[in-house]
């Protein structure tokens, strides 16, 4: 040891000679800085500890003088999003720094330390080291006094913080101080320090001067009305997270809802955000980064604060161990380091509660910034439509390279004489540049992004890119841990322990083969998912249509195939997973194993209890290091990938303003333009010469001629190839030909965008002839229509579109044939009321009709969606019980009992660790000699006694850990491989039983449940089920094992033990209680608040062309910020209460370790048995803390189970007791409706009321009545799918109601006015189940459809969105035809077809058609006088009946009766 001048442990022994100061200046050691064996540093090192908080001040003193010259701070060091005070009055005169109470007190606290420190420099004059502890408090005084700070000094916390630990290290040195003057200075020193920072902890973050009304008070009644504490917090209240205690209460009270959830913090919110991030420049991942630049410095240098953190706990174990294996080190030594650990952990603890917060908002705002883009974009791109594909057949033959290059497809000769001679080489080189040129070759042209992609990026490519940026110190921490722990190995172990590490390095290596055979599975099923959640999305968008054509079985059974194509997959990947697993744990286990033969056998070093379970804790950090490496390349290329789609979409073309604003005449006209769809070359409209004056403009043409086109192309949405458009650049009133309308009330669907006009709002009303329609509901206009209007009938949809456009101020009016939903009266009232009114005069209307186009529905709730259901409380026990009923109880019973088999073996082989170091006759036996006045060689005694001492034989001890350690491997692979049986056989019984369920409830439960809500579920919560829910469930099982061991072990061990791990039990349970009920509300708020967010972005694609019309997008961009806003609270606060719970877990961690390890010492036992005894504590405190945070994890987990097993207890429709002939019904069977009264639901008026009527079989029968009249509700009542109240519906003498209702409707053809198409040929639309040959379906195909030239090949897009209404139509007709049922129901479906094909059409029909039952709903006159007979309806009852000749001696006469009722 370096030797002292001036004398050890003292700062300096001064004579009186003129000389002393420079002869008795303390010499400074640098090789000998820690006492190990006494747990303290060096007393040489002292002066070096006291000199660096004088360091620290001089650096900050330099850093504010240097931010004083240049008044800025760097870019980088400024917070992306500040809060601004705009000056006031009152401001006006007021200081702009005063005295606060802090300031005076860190300033008074300052100046005592100051004085302190002086006397202290003159008591030990003339050092020149004594002086500087007093400039430290000079600059902390200095800078609080100049500054007069308002909000947190940080630079003075930083100052006080040093100057503290100094204290501290000099104060637990205390035998090295001067003297007892100079100690007493010292502590009272460290007093003040710590005052001064508890002081300073209580300052806010925020200037207190700002306003602060907006901004809810720390601990006071959380409402939604303000803004979140978080903007108005102490330090130690952001600290401690002690700011989220009134939300915990009123959590553990009832349950949370929405009003009761805080606003986002001002730097959170969207708006804000969205503001400055598309004021940066450059490519996403730019702008993120310098967004987010500060957030991700913190999160580095906080990941290396844990990572030293954690990697100190096994050094310090290591030195606590061998301080009770050297008899002959104080006492205090162990205790020190125990003590040290537990400052590490709580270093450890707070950080990671400031890596979770700045994680979270790094996170959040970055998925808020891509989100908002995204939907910015979507506002501003072009209509997405698919480029033209070249004809394969050309281009697969070289012609279309060929011919670009002037070849004319033929190959270049070779040259003479050089054929054999380079042929070899020709045929390598040509294969090398063919594997080389195959991506690019290969690469699928880009395709401007579906509905389907834009919301799979918001979802799935936000979230991966998003967290990245929240898990972004992975990056470094993860490889340098690696390199730690290797370090650390070596260091313990020697070189020879690299044997363990290429071991490890190896069963990466074998894993990185596994991986690729994992990722080809995955894809594979990544595929199967898409193509089950595809067929899913058909079955939920199309379930009433499928279930009227009784198809819903077929498409039960494709769903469940592509469901077990899918599991079966899953359960490959499963495999090498757990293949993966294994090699990780075998690494694990044997790594010890290798490394201890290593030690023992080649190194020849004895294996003591100091080394053994500190290397063992290392081991298992590099193996965890080393298994996530593989993991984070693949997050890290799936962001970049994730990244490259995003970039991809917002590369997209944006809508281009292509009008020209008129000087003079007409304000809207193309001239001589031309038009095609984007995306694609060819044109849909040539050489457009057209102009629009004042007034009305009839547009009318036959199916697909491009009606809709023009007016795309006047809204501007088409690509003008040449030509001009002129048309003022001001909002227009536009109405779509499939109208769209918003989840809301019908009043603000109307209004939109508008100012409310009482008069003007019941002008509309009266003209778009809705008034009668409202005194109908309940609600009136303020009744919710549910998803796009779905409660509403086809007619009063299409008149709340015409209202909205109508309502508007706009001079142009677009309207794409409104009136084709309308029956003819309502139709004839609208032309005179409103466009013939005063609403349109002095106003440009392009108007597209079929002139007596009509249309019609049933009657309307007052209410058509239900608000979604959310469980309260914990999960119910019933909703565990159905889980593990699908699970099986064979296959739990059997994992529970090996997972006791792998917890029994994991046991021994610590204890054999345990055993194995305390045999060695070295450090630890000797003391056991000494203490049994023994001599010789100590045997090993107790459970392996029986093995001879190591250091005659170490064989059998390494072949002992070998077994024990594959013991532990297989168990745990084996219990792996029965969780994929389990997590299999679960899934697939729920999944069934759920599909079955929805495929035949009531037809109510489709009425009342929006699609998104369904798909929510039925693939989300799904989801969780089959992936998340099974590591969870996996986790708690490991985790109630492992406590019960530790707890077993340890109190028989410690019993005094038993007493304390009930006490801390109990504290943790006190803690997750009074968490658990907030995070279940939060967690259900915030699947809820999920669904408008998906609905917002759905509603927008669908009405895309609307909103741009009017000239919305402000308006929308707003109301998604709000909506972003409401689902990222609830998750922004449910992190934050995670936050909270985990300070004070990971605090009472740590304080339970040091308790348990004081415990330990105290009970004098054996260094091996203590650190057997501190691995089972350790794992006790961990389990104990892990148990609680995985069963809260659970029970999110389980809240999708919850919702699943809602779906299992849906009401289903009777299936019918009578089960019919095949010939039933004949062609002659009458339909007898009798005495028939049928509502909705109890709560609802009858739909039809009291209605008697027999339609004879073979006949043609119109049903004709205004909107609401009930002859929709007629229709389906035919089908069964609503049962009569009273009364009784007879089909060739049998009840309906009793009759089996899938045979019913697979010989009932029902064909509705807007027919579902699903992707794929024309032949699989006409015939979906597969029941005809391609000859009928082509026969049916040219009867009806000849002039469309289509052929059983073309392709159809999901949902039709490449045909017209009326093409939609003519497919829906020819499925009739190809049925040839007895009884067909059409339900106007002619109604968006032009008046020659719809004739010629009804011409097929009634040859094909001659001997069935036929019955239309009627709106043209022209389907009464084809009839045989005719109903007239109105407000549910029949107003008039009878041969349609007899009542048509009139030619308006039935429409005036029915329209006079409906008004009456």
């Amino acid at each position: 040891m370096q030797q002292i001048l001036s004398g050890e442990g003292h700062l300096g022994q001064y004579n009186d000679s003129a000389f002393a100061p420079f002869r008795s200046r303390p010499a400074v050691c640098w090789t000998s800085i820690w006492d190990t064996r006494n747990a303290k540093f060096e007393a040489c090192f002292l002066p070096v500890i006291n000199f660096v908080p004088s360091v620290i001040a001089v650096l900050v003193l330099a850093w504010q003088i240097i931010c004083l010259a240049t008044s800025r701070q760097p870019q980088w060091l400024q917070p992306f999003v500040q809060e601004y005070h705009q000056p006031t009055v009152e401001d006006i005169g007021q200081p702009k720094r005063k005295w606060t109470i802090f300031t005076l007190s860190v300033t008074a606290l300052s100046a005592v330390g100051f004085a302190l420190n002086v006397t202290s420099a003159i008591l030990v004059w003339p050092s020149l080291t004594a002086p500087l502890p007093a400039m430290t408090w000079l600059v902390a005084a200095g800078s609080v006094s100049v500054y007069m700070p308002r909000t947190v000094p940080y630079t003075v916390l930083i100052i006080l913080t040093a100057q503290a630990v100094s204290d501290v290290i000099a104060v637990a040195n205390g035998g090295d101080v001067s003297s007892d003057v100079n100690l007493d200075i010292t502590i009272a020193s460290l007093v003040i320090a710590l005052l001064a920072i508890i002081v300073i902890l209580c300052m806010p973050l925020r200037d207190p001067n700002m306003p602060a009304k907006e901004i809810s008070q720390t601990f006071s009644e959380p409402t939604s009305s303000l803004r979140s504490p978080e903007d108005n917090l102490s330090l130690w209240q952001f600290m401690t997270v002690a700011w989220m205690a009134p939300l915990i209460r009123l959590g553990s009270k009832r349950q949370l809802e929405d009003e009761d959830v805080w606003q986002l913090a001002y730097e959170f919110q969207h708006r804000i955000l969205h503001a400055n991030f598309r004021e940066l420049k450059g490519t996403v991942i730019q702008r993120l980064l310098r967004a987010n630049g500060i957030d991700l410095v913190i999160l580095t240098c906080l990941g290396l604060l844990e990572l030293a953190a954690n990697y100190a706990v096994p050094l310090l174990l290591q030195r606590l161990l061998a301080s009770m294996e050297d008899f002959a080190a104080p006492k205090r030594a162990a205790a020190t380091y125990a003590g040290l650990s537990l400052v590490v952990r709580l270093v450890a603890c707070q950080s990671s509660v400031f890596s979770l917060w700045f994680g979270r908002r790094c996170y959040e705002r970055s998925r808020g910034e891509m989100i908002t883009m995204l939907y910015e974009k979507t506002l501003g791109r072009k209509m997405a439509f698919p480029p033209e594909i070249k004809d394969k057949t050309d281009v697969a033959n070289g012609k279309t390279r060929a011919a670009a290059n002037g070849s004319n497809g033929q190959a270049a000769k070779p040259k003479p004489g050089n054929e054999s001679k380079g042929f070899m080489w020709n045929r390598v080189s040509r294969s090398m540049r063919n594997l080389l040129a195959r991506k690019q070759d290969s690469e699928p042209v880009k395709e401007p992004a579906s509905m389907g992609k834009i919301l799979n990026l918001m979802r799935n490519d936000v979230y991966e890119v998003a967290q990245r940026f929240w898990e972004f110190q992975t990056l470094i921490t993860k490889p340098l841990s690696c390199v730690l722990s290797i370090v650390l190995v070596v260091r313990f172990l020697g070189a020879s322990s690299l044997l363990a590490v290429v071991l490890l390095l190896t069963c990466q290596v074998i894993n990185v083969g596994i991986a690729r055979i994992l990722i080809f599975y995955e894809k594979k099923r990544r595929v199967a998912t898409d193509v089950k959640l595809e067929f899913i999305s058909q079955f939920v968008e199309a379930i009433r249509h499928l279930r009227w054509y009784g198809w819903q079985g077929h498409w039960l059974d494709q769903i469940l195939s592509a469901r077990q194509r899918e599991l079966s997959l899953r359960v490959k990947s499963n495999v090498c997973n757990v293949v993966v697993a294994f090699f990780n744990t075998l690494g694990l286990d044997l790594t010890p194993v290798v490394a201890f033969f290593a030690y023992t056998v080649i190194a020849g070093k004895p294996l003591r209890v100091d080394i053994a379970f500190p290397a063992i804790q290392l081991f298992q950090m590099l193996t965890m290091a080393l298994r996530d490496l593989p993991n984070l390349i693949i997050v890290i290329t799936n962001a970049w990938v994730a990244v490259g789609r995003i970039e991809d979409f917002m590369a997209e073309p944006e809508r281009q303003e292509m009008t020209t604003e008129a000087l003079i005449g007409d304000s809207l006209a193309i001239e001589h333009a031309s038009f095609s769809w984007p995306g694609t070359e060819s044109q849909v409209l040539r050489d457009i010469n057209i102009s629009f004056p004042e007034g009305i403009t009839l547009i009318c043409g036959e199916v697909a001629s491009g009606k809709t086109a023009l007016l795309q192309a006047l809204l501007g949405e088409l690509d003008m190839s040449d030509g001009q458009l002129i048309r003022p650049r001001e909002p227009v009133g536009y109405c779509a030909q499939t109208p769209w309308l918003q989840s809301m009330s019908i009043r603000e669907n109307i209004i939109f965008s508008s100012p409310y006009d009482d008069k003007r709002y019941k002008d509309v009303l009266e003209a778009c002839a809705l008034t009668p329609d409202l005194a109908e509901m309940k609600a009136g206009d303020l009744s919710l229509i549910g998803e796009n209007g779905i409660g509403l009938s086809g007619g009063q949809r299409a008149r709340v579109a015409l209202a909205r456009a109508v309502y508007s101020r706009t001079r142009i009016l677009l309207l794409d044939d409104p009136l084709s939903a309308l029956d003819q009266q309502t139709a004839e009232a609208i032309v005179q009321k409103c466009f013939a009114g005063p609403l349109l005069k002095d106003r440009t209307v392009v108007l597209v009709t079929h002139r007596t186009d009509l249309r019609n529905a049933a009657a309307v709730p007052d209410k058509f969606i239900e608000d979604e259901h959310r469980a309260q409380g914990n999960v119910q026990a019933r909703v565990y019980w159905e889980y593990i009923k699908a699970g099986k109880l064979r296959w739990w019973s059997v994992i529970v009992l090996i997972l006791l088999l792998y917890r029994l073996i994991s046991t021994l082989q610590n204890w054999f660790v345990k055993a194995w170091a305390e045999a060695y006759n070295e450090r630890s036996s000797v003391l056991l000699v000494l203490l049994h006045k023994d001599t010789g060689v100590v045997k090993p005694s107790g459970l392996f006694g029986n093995l001879p001492p190591p250091e005659a034989d170490n064989r059998p001890w390494l072949l002992w850990y070998l077994a024990l350690s594959l013991g532990t491997s297989i168990t745990y692979v084996i219990s792996q491989a029965f969780f994929i049986v389990l997590v299999y056989v679960a899934g697939r019984t729920m999944f069934k039983d759920v599909m079955v369920r929805v495929a035949h409830a009531t037809f109510r439960f489709y009425d009342v449940t929006p699609i998104g809500r369904l798909m929510n579920r039925m693939t989300s919560d799904i989801g969780v089920v089959d992936g998340g829910i099974s590591y969870q469930l996996q986790s708690v099982v490991w985790l109630s094992l492992s406590w019960v061991t530790s707890v077993v072990i340890i109190a028989s061990v410690t019993p005094a033990f038993l007493v304390f791990s009930a006490a801390l039990t109990a504290a943790f349970i006190l803690i997750f209680n009074r968490f658990l009920p907030t995070s279940q509300s939060l967690r259900r708020l915030e699947t809820v608040s999920l669904t408008p967010l998906m609905s917002n972005f759905g509603a927008l694609l669908n009405g895309l062309a609307t909103v741009r019309a009017f000239c919305a997008q402000s308006r929308f961009q707003e109301k998604v910020f709000d909506v972003v806003d409401t689902f990222q609270k609830m998750d922004h606060f449910y992190w934050s209460l995670q936050a909270w719970l985990m300070y004070r877990f990971d605090a009472l961690s740590a304080l339970s370790t040091f308790l348990i390890t004081i415990l330990a010492l105290a009970t004098g036992v054996s260094p091996g048995l203590t650190a057997f005894l501190l691995a089972y504590a350790n794992r006790f405190v961990t389990t104990t803390h892990m148990l609680c945070k995985q069963y809260g994890q659970l029970q999110m987990e389980f809240v999708s189970v919850e919702r699943i097993v809602e779906l299992l207890r849906l009401d289903q429709e009777p299936g019918g007791d009578i089960h019919p002939p095949a010939w039933w019904p004949s062609f002659s069977g009458d339909i007898v409706f009798d005495k028939v009264t049928i509502r909705y639901a109890p709560n609802l008026d009858p739909a039809l009321s009291d209605v008697s009527f027999t339609v004879r079989g073979g006949s043609k029968t119109a049903i004709i009545g205004r909107t609401g009249s009930g002859k929709s509700t007629l229709a389906l009542a035919m089908l069964a799918t609503i049962v009569p109240e009273s009364g009784q519906i007879l089909v060739d003498n049998l009840n309906l109601a009793e009759v089996d209702k899938q045979l019913l409707r697979t010989r009932i053809t029902f064909l509705a006015q807007d027919p579902v198409l699903f992707p794929g040929s024309m032949r699989q639309n006409l015939d979906p189940v597969g029941e005809h040959t391609d000859e009928a379906c082509e026969l049916v195909l040219r009867r009806v459809c000849e002039r469309q030239g289509w052929k059983l090949d073309t392709k159809i897009e999901a949902g039709g969105r490449n045909l017209s209404q009326g093409q939609r139509q003519l497919v829906g007709l020819a499925r009739a035809v190809l049925r040839r049922s007895a009884i067909i129901i059409l339900d106007e479906a002619t109604a968006s077809i032009d008046r020659e094909t719809a004739m010629q059409i009804q011409q097929v029909m009634h040859e094909e058609m001659k001997d069935s039952t036929v019955i239309t709903i009627a709106h043209r006159l022209e389907a009464v006088k084809n009839a045989d007979y005719c109903i007239v309806l109105g407000k549910g009852k029949v107003l008039k009946e009878g041969p349609a000749a007899e009542m048509l001696n009139g030619s308006t006469a039935p429409y005036d009766e029915a329209f006079a009722a409906g008004d009456g």
